[in-house]
């Protein structure tokens, strides 16, 4: 039997090529797991299946030298092919009910939600974390409306159980305020791969997140 891989990371990288300086995203990641980050999200929309399973046995390489975990956004069946540790689900994915039909206790399974409901719903249907937002302002969570702030996410961390990732213009600053709130980490995009020196950030941030936690 398959033991479930565990939620033991606090810092959660969720990838987005076109934020990378020069566009190689697997040498950004790797300078990012040099740094400690445990947990990655491969969260490229716009590619293909092939490029998309392509690039997560790229990425599976380089987590599993550093004993990293690798989720994939949204994509089940890639995240089973390409041997990831999990799947991450949007409000379109499949439903995580099926999600478990299919994949069993084996794949940690992440949910994203922006409200009370959503999350209590995740905890329901068995997910084993969530990401909430967007805690702050950030272009990538425009689409999802106002910032839910610091308020509704404390509110959401006394009602669940499971661990909850504050997600959305996260930065170095805001790490204390929303570990303040009961989140049990963080999730983040530019804040690590949109700069020159991934490895440093990555390691500044989990500075900060292994403080908040002292």
């Amino acid at each position: 039997m398959v033991e479930k891989p565990s939620v033991d990371f606090s810092l959660y990288l969720i990838t987005d090529r076109k934020q990378v300086p020069g566009g190689d995203l697997c040498a950004a990641v790797e300078e990012a797991l040099r740094g400690g980050v445990r947990a990655v999200q491969l969260r490229e929309k716009d590619l293909s299946g092939r490029e998309l399973y392509e690039l997560a046995c790229r990425v599976r390489e380089c987590t599993s030298l550093y004993g990293a975990k690798l989720l994939l956004n949204d994509r089940l069946d890639i995240a089973l092919a390409a041997g990831a540790d999990g799947v991450h689900l949007g409000e379109s994915s499949l439903p995580l009910p099926q999600v478990r039909k299919i994949a069993g206790e084996q794949l940690l399974v992440g949910v994203s939600c922006h409200n009370r409901e959503t999350a209590l719903a995740a905890q329901k249907n068995g997910a084993d974390f969530i990401t909430f937002s967007p805690i702050y302002y950030t272009p990538s969570k425009s689409p999802y409306g106002e910032p839910v702030g610091t308020e509704r996410l404390a509110e959401v961390c006394r009602l669940l159980l499971i661990p909850i990732f504050a997600l959305g213009g996260i930065t170095q600053q805001k790490v204390s305020a929303v570990l303040g709130c009961g989140a049990h980490g963080i999730a983040l995009i530019s804040a690590i791969l949109a700069v020159q020196d991934p490895e440093r950030a990555a390691r500044e941030m989990l500075a900060l997140l292994n403080e908040g936690k002292r």
